[in-house]
Protein backbone atom coordinates (compact mmCIF):
# COMPACT_ATOMS: atom_id res chain seq x y z
CA UNK A 1 0.00 0.00 0.00
CA UNK A 2 1.68 3.32 -1.43
CA UNK A 3 0.63 5.81 1.92
CA UNK A 4 1.81 9.20 2.70
CA UNK A 5 1.25 11.81 5.22
CA UNK A 6 0.15 15.29 5.05
CA UNK A 7 1.32 16.96 8.63
CA UNK A 8 2.77 20.35 9.47
CA UNK A 9 4.23 19.18 12.90
CA UNK A 10 7.72 17.29 11.95
CA UNK A 11 7.67 15.48 14.94
CA UNK A 12 4.11 14.55 14.58
CA UNK A 13 4.66 13.18 11.28
CA UNK A 14 7.73 11.16 12.45
CA UNK A 15 5.26 9.68 15.08
CA UNK A 16 2.25 8.67 13.22
CA UNK A 17 5.41 7.11 10.81
CA UNK A 18 6.85 5.23 13.12
CA UNK A 19 3.42 3.51 14.89
CA UNK A 20 2.49 3.03 11.10
CA UNK A 21 5.58 0.62 10.20
CA UNK A 22 4.92 -0.83 13.68
CA UNK A 23 1.83 -2.09 11.79
CA UNK A 24 3.96 -3.57 8.99
CA UNK A 25 2.92 -0.28 6.90
CA UNK A 26 5.74 2.00 4.97
CA UNK A 27 5.10 5.37 4.47
CA UNK A 28 6.23 6.72 0.99
CA UNK A 29 6.84 10.27 1.86
CA UNK A 30 6.00 12.81 4.31
CA UNK A 31 4.58 16.70 3.62
CA UNK A 32 4.86 19.41 5.26
CA UNK A 33 2.99 22.01 3.92
CA UNK A 34 -0.03 22.91 1.28
CA UNK A 35 2.82 24.39 -1.22
CA UNK A 36 4.75 21.33 -0.99
CA UNK A 37 1.36 18.88 -1.75
CA UNK A 38 0.53 20.62 -4.04
CA UNK A 39 4.12 20.36 -6.03
CA UNK A 40 4.20 16.70 -5.11
CA UNK A 41 0.68 15.88 -6.63
CA UNK A 42 1.29 17.71 -9.70
CA UNK A 43 4.47 15.47 -9.53
CA UNK A 44 3.85 11.93 -8.16
CA UNK A 45 1.35 9.46 -8.51
CA UNK A 46 -1.40 10.00 -5.99
CA UNK A 47 -1.28 7.26 -3.19
CA UNK A 48 -3.40 4.38 -1.75
CA UNK A 49 -4.12 6.57 1.25
CA UNK A 50 -3.03 9.69 2.95
CA UNK A 51 -3.21 10.62 6.37
CA UNK A 52 -3.86 14.30 6.65
CA UNK A 53 -3.99 16.96 9.04
CA UNK A 54 -6.69 19.64 8.70
CA UNK A 55 -5.17 22.54 9.97
CA UNK A 56 -1.63 23.16 8.19
CA UNK A 57 1.02 25.97 8.97
CA UNK A 58 -0.36 27.81 5.46
CA UNK A 59 -3.75 26.87 5.21
CA UNK A 60 -6.19 24.36 5.13
CA UNK A 61 -5.04 20.90 3.94
CA UNK A 62 -7.91 21.41 1.87
CA UNK A 63 -6.81 23.52 -0.22
CA UNK A 64 -4.48 20.67 -1.64
CA UNK A 65 -7.23 19.78 -3.91
CA UNK A 66 -9.15 22.53 -4.96
CA UNK A 67 -7.18 22.07 -8.40
CA UNK A 68 -6.34 18.31 -8.06
CA UNK A 69 -8.78 15.13 -8.62
CA UNK A 70 -8.19 13.03 -5.84
CA UNK A 71 -7.67 9.44 -6.28
CA UNK A 72 -6.75 8.50 -2.64
CA UNK A 73 -8.53 7.11 0.53
CA UNK A 74 -7.94 9.98 3.65
CA UNK A 75 -8.22 9.81 7.32
CA UNK A 76 -7.71 12.53 8.60
CA UNK A 77 -5.57 13.30 11.97
CA UNK A 78 -7.00 15.65 13.70
CA UNK A 79 -7.83 17.35 17.24
CA UNK A 80 -11.02 19.31 15.77
CA UNK A 81 -14.06 17.85 18.22
CA UNK A 82 -15.23 14.29 17.18
CA UNK A 83 -19.09 15.03 16.86
CA UNK A 84 -18.41 17.91 14.23
CA UNK A 85 -16.72 14.90 11.80
CA UNK A 86 -19.36 12.81 12.41
CA UNK A 87 -21.71 15.67 10.58
CA UNK A 88 -19.87 15.51 7.46
CA UNK A 89 -19.11 11.37 6.71
CA UNK A 90 -18.11 11.14 3.31
CA UNK A 91 -17.90 8.02 1.75
CA UNK A 92 -14.58 7.03 2.29
CA UNK A 93 -12.64 8.99 4.61
CA UNK A 94 -12.11 7.95 8.08
CA UNK A 95 -10.34 10.50 11.01
CA UNK A 96 -8.26 10.05 14.10
CA UNK A 97 -8.56 12.50 17.15
CA UNK A 98 -5.07 13.81 18.12
CA UNK A 99 -3.33 12.21 20.19
CA UNK A 100 -3.48 9.12 18.23
CA UNK A 101 -3.39 6.03 19.73
CA UNK A 102 -2.06 2.74 18.37
CA UNK A 103 -5.20 0.57 18.53
CA UNK A 104 -7.43 3.62 16.94
CA UNK A 105 -4.57 3.78 14.05
CA UNK A 106 -4.77 0.06 13.53
CA UNK A 107 -8.89 0.03 13.47
CA UNK A 108 -8.82 3.05 10.55
CA UNK A 109 -6.58 0.71 8.56
CA UNK A 110 -8.64 -2.01 8.92
CA UNK A 111 -11.72 0.02 7.88
CA UNK A 112 -10.18 0.87 4.76
CA UNK A 113 -8.87 -2.42 3.92
CA UNK A 114 -12.58 -3.50 4.28
CA UNK A 115 -14.20 -1.23 1.95
CA UNK A 116 -11.75 0.07 -0.53
CA UNK A 117 -12.31 -3.05 -2.64
CA UNK A 118 -16.55 -2.75 -2.57
CA UNK A 119 -16.56 1.06 -4.03
CA UNK A 120 -14.65 3.83 -5.28
CA UNK A 121 -12.51 6.21 -3.23
CA UNK A 122 -14.54 9.93 -3.89
CA UNK A 123 -14.40 13.18 -1.67
CA UNK A 124 -15.37 16.28 -2.42
CA UNK A 125 -13.02 18.69 -0.92
CA UNK A 126 -14.94 22.06 -1.39
CA UNK A 127 -17.98 20.68 0.57
CA UNK A 128 -15.06 19.39 3.49
CA UNK A 129 -13.35 22.85 3.31
CA UNK A 130 -16.53 25.03 3.68
CA UNK A 131 -17.83 22.86 6.62
CA UNK A 132 -14.54 23.47 8.45
CA UNK A 133 -14.15 27.31 7.08
CA UNK A 134 -17.61 27.80 8.55
CA UNK A 135 -16.71 26.14 12.16
CA UNK A 136 -13.84 28.90 12.40
CA UNK A 137 -16.61 31.87 11.79
CA UNK A 138 -17.18 33.66 14.77
CA UNK A 139 -20.61 32.89 16.15
CA UNK A 140 -22.75 36.32 16.04
CA UNK A 141 -26.17 37.15 17.88
CA UNK A 142 -29.03 35.36 16.05
CA UNK A 143 -31.89 36.80 18.90
CA UNK A 144 -31.48 39.26 22.14
CA UNK A 145 -33.31 38.88 25.06
CA UNK A 146 -34.57 41.59 26.89
CA UNK A 147 -36.04 42.04 29.96
CA UNK A 148 -39.79 43.85 29.76
CA UNK A 149 -41.28 44.04 33.48
CA UNK A 150 -41.07 40.60 35.08
CA UNK A 151 -40.66 39.17 31.63
CA UNK A 152 -38.04 38.09 29.77
CA UNK A 153 -38.79 38.84 25.45
CA UNK A 154 -36.54 37.01 22.78
CA UNK A 155 -36.12 39.43 19.67
CA UNK A 156 -34.77 37.91 16.80
CA UNK A 157 -32.14 39.83 14.79
CA UNK A 158 -34.64 40.03 11.79
CA UNK A 159 -36.48 41.91 13.26
CA UNK A 160 -34.10 44.62 14.37
CA UNK A 161 -33.80 47.42 12.33
CA UNK A 162 -31.57 49.50 14.43
CA UNK A 163 -29.79 50.02 17.45
CA UNK A 164 -29.15 53.62 18.93
CA UNK A 165 -27.46 55.14 21.86
CA UNK A 166 -29.46 57.94 23.90
CA UNK A 167 -28.59 59.19 27.45
CA UNK A 168 -26.19 57.02 28.13
CA UNK A 169 -28.43 53.97 27.06
CA UNK A 170 -28.73 52.05 24.14
CA UNK A 171 -32.10 50.78 22.53
CA UNK A 172 -33.45 47.85 20.02
CA UNK A 173 -35.97 49.65 17.42
CA UNK A 174 -37.87 46.74 15.54
CA UNK A 175 -39.97 46.53 12.77
CA UNK A 176 -43.14 46.42 15.25
CA UNK A 177 -42.26 49.95 15.83
CA UNK A 178 -41.27 49.05 19.49
CA UNK A 179 -38.36 49.88 21.33
CA UNK A 180 -36.71 48.70 23.82
CA UNK A 181 -33.69 49.38 26.39
CA UNK A 182 -30.68 47.03 26.21
CA UNK A 183 -27.69 46.28 28.54
CA UNK A 184 -24.66 46.95 26.17
CA UNK A 185 -23.40 49.67 24.56
CA UNK A 186 -22.81 50.30 21.04
CA UNK A 187 -19.15 49.25 21.58
CA UNK A 188 -20.13 45.77 22.79
CA UNK A 189 -22.51 45.45 20.13
CA UNK A 190 -19.42 45.47 17.67
CA UNK A 191 -18.80 41.72 18.25
CA UNK A 192 -21.32 40.83 18.76
CA UNK A 193 -23.30 42.13 14.97
CA UNK A 194 -22.92 40.12 11.90
CA UNK A 195 -20.48 43.09 10.01
CA UNK A 196 -22.53 41.74 6.85
CA UNK A 197 -26.12 42.74 8.23
CA UNK A 198 -25.38 45.67 10.63
CA UNK A 199 -23.20 48.77 10.09
CA UNK A 200 -22.15 51.44 12.27
CA UNK A 201 -23.03 54.66 10.24
CA UNK A 202 -22.55 56.80 13.01
CA UNK A 203 -21.30 57.36 17.09
CA UNK A 204 -25.44 57.19 17.75
CA UNK A 205 -26.68 54.50 15.21
CA UNK A 206 -26.32 50.98 13.56
CA UNK A 207 -28.57 50.24 11.35
CA UNK A 208 -29.38 46.91 9.65
CA UNK A 209 -29.01 46.80 5.82
CA UNK A 210 -32.73 45.04 5.09
CA UNK A 211 -34.37 47.73 6.72
CA UNK A 212 -33.47 50.78 4.40
CA UNK A 213 -35.38 51.79 2.69
CA UNK A 214 -33.78 55.39 1.50
CA UNK A 215 -30.41 56.74 0.92
CA UNK A 216 -30.74 60.95 0.47
CA UNK A 217 -27.54 63.20 -0.35
CA UNK A 218 -27.17 65.33 3.24
CA UNK A 219 -24.89 68.25 3.78
CA UNK A 220 -21.20 68.10 4.16
CA UNK A 221 -20.94 65.24 2.31
CA UNK A 222 -22.96 62.80 4.21
CA UNK A 223 -25.87 60.71 3.36
CA UNK A 224 -29.74 60.35 5.72
CA UNK A 225 -31.15 57.00 5.53
CA UNK A 226 -34.53 56.14 5.97
CA UNK A 227 -35.65 53.29 7.44
CA UNK A 228 -38.97 51.29 6.80
CA UNK A 229 -40.23 51.78 10.07
CA UNK A 230 -38.55 53.88 12.16
CA UNK A 231 -38.94 57.36 12.28
CA UNK A 232 -37.92 58.61 16.06
CA UNK A 233 -34.95 60.42 15.02
CA UNK A 234 -32.81 61.42 11.50
CA UNK A 235 -30.29 58.86 10.91
CA UNK A 236 -27.27 60.10 9.20
CA UNK A 237 -24.08 58.33 8.29
CA UNK A 238 -21.50 60.40 9.79
CA UNK A 239 -18.73 62.34 6.89
CA UNK A 240 -16.01 60.06 7.76
CA UNK A 241 -18.31 56.55 7.90
CA UNK A 242 -19.66 57.46 4.18
CA UNK A 243 -16.88 55.68 2.05
CA UNK A 244 -17.02 52.72 4.17
CA UNK A 245 -20.85 52.67 4.13
CA UNK A 246 -20.78 52.26 0.50
CA UNK A 247 -18.38 49.75 0.22
CA UNK A 248 -20.49 47.48 2.48
CA UNK A 249 -24.00 48.17 0.81
CA UNK A 250 -21.87 46.54 -2.49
Amino acid sequence: MNIIIIEDEKPSARYLSRMLSGLGFEVNNMLHSVKESVQWFGQNEHPDLIFLDIQLSDGLSFEIFENIEVNSAIIFTTAYDEYALKAFKFNSIDYLLKPIVKEELQGAIQKYQERIDKQPVTIDANAIKQFFTKQNEPAYKKRFTIKVGQHLKMIPVEEIECFYSENKGTYICTIHQREYLLDLTLEQLESELDPHIFFRVSRKFYININAIKDMISYTNSRLQLKLKTFTGQDIIVSRERVKAFKNWLV
